[in-house]
């Protein structure tokens, strides 16, 4: 029996939870500059599926690669590390 390959996991802000079942997380990154050599932050947002609809906006979430759920939907929220007052 073959074993499945590491899945990526990456955590992020919800930035939006209108659709049913799926959130948009923004996940920030710093990248460093080429010439000037200073930090710069840049965001990606991605569609990830959340099967309760217990995201709220701004709650931090780890996201989990799965296999293509829907044209976007590429993530799903496995744990919801902090949630918003």
């Amino acid at each position: 029996m073959k074993t499945r390959g590491n899945r990526k996991s990456i955590s992020g802000t919800v930035v939006s939870n209108k659709m049913e079942k799926t959130v948009v997380v923004a996940v920030e990154r710093l990248v460093r500059h080429p010439v000037y050599q200073k930090y710069i932050q840049r965001k990606s947002k991605y569609l990830a599926h959340d099967e309760g609809n217990q995201c709220q906006i701004g709650d931090r979430v780890l996201l989990q690669e799965t296999r293509p759920l829907s044209k976007m939907k590429r993530f799903s929220v496995s744990k919801i590390l902090e949630k918003t007052q």
